[in-house]
């Protein structure tokens, strides 16, 4: 074999070789970016859910003062946002069905205390009359209907992300570079918790 052959050899494996690379690349480069994306988009549903945590405790500290008798919810309430709030998923847990599903059981918990406060101001007239009440209610409403965006802006990211690694070549990219990218659990909260707590004026 001649020195102009061996080199001719030598650049057709190598023109093969970066043909098969460059897509390999590109499947990796988006599986890294959709990943990326469903982090930023639990950390979305995570800030909404921090949000609604904080609002929980001024509502309560105002319904207070003139829902003595309503001491048993308000405890209630706060209970069930102490045990949704202590329940920190990682970024390794959003890819466990079984830590995910405790995250949504504990979500869905806060869900009927927190109705119940949302409704007590009708049968107190000094609670109805509380503008920094209604105000919170309001706040706590358009939280709950951002947590609701939130988490559908997360399972969409998922269902992407989870499509492109379930394709054979993120598969073959999954595989060649030693499996970093897990399947992604989507956040199945209930019916009943996907709906806003009912505010009545």
């Amino acid at each position: 074999m001649t020195k102009n052959s061996r080199r001719s050899l030598l650049f057709a494996i190598f023109a093969a070789l970066m043909l098969a690379l460059v897509p390999a690349c590109q499947s990796y480069d988006a599986l890294v970016e959709k990943d990326q994306t469903c982090d930023q988009k639990w950390a979305d549903v995570e800030a909404n859910l921090q949000r609604r945590y904080d609002l929980i405790p001024n509502l309560v500290a105002t319904a207070k003062g003139s829902a003595k008798h309503e001491e048993e919810t308000l405890t209630k309430v706060m209970e069930a946002r102490s045990m949704a709030a202590s329940i920190k998923l990682t970024a390794d847990d959003l890819s466990d069905p079984a830590k995910m599903a405790a995250f949504e059981k504990a979500q869905d918990q806060l869900k009927g205390p927190l109705s119940r406060l949302m409704m007590i101001d009708e049968r107190y007239p000094d609670l109805k009359a509380n503008q920094a009440f209604h105000d919170l209610q309001k706040q706590l409403e358009g939280t709950e209907n951002r947590v609701l965006v939130a988490r559908r802006d997360y399972n969409a990211a998922v269902k992407d992300y989870n499509s492109e690694l379930g394709k054979i070549r993120g598969q073959a990219v999954n595989k060649v570079t030693g499996k970093p990218f897990k399947q992604r659990a989507y956040f199945n909260a209930s019916t009943e918790a996907q709906a806003a707590p009912k505010v009545s004026f």
